[in-house]
């Protein structure tokens, strides 16, 4: 078998990472705001299961996975719950009206 040296995987992740944080800070729509995160959570998740690969006998990696995984579960469905109700509020998805639930 092939063996992957860390050092793709922490590429990849700091690649998703960055995309995920330039589209949660140039895009205003929050369906994309929300995937941006996703995505940003995703990225940690690979560099904490690569962190696993590297010391197989410690399994801290997979716990703190598993437990980011649940927490972005949660954050999705809490998130997606807020936006439907923002958009049967003010029937939009900008962000930048969100302010306007104040008053």
């Amino acid at each position: 078998m092939i063996s992957v040296p860390i050092e793709y995987y922490l590429v990849v992740a700091a690649v998703l990472f960055v995309i995920g944080s330039v589209g949660f800070l140039l895009r205003r729509n929050l369906l994309v705001l929300l995937m941006s995160i996703e995505l940003m959570l995703n990225a940690v998740n690979l560099t904490l299961v690569a962190y696993n690969r590297v010391h197989p006998q410690d399994h801290a990696g997979q716990i703190f996975t598993f437990f980011v995984i649940a927490i972005a579960a949660a954050e999705a469905a809490v998130g997606l719950a807020i936006v439907l109700a923002f958009y049967r509020i003010r029937k939009t998805m900008r962000s930048d009206d969100a302010d306007l639930l104040r008053s």
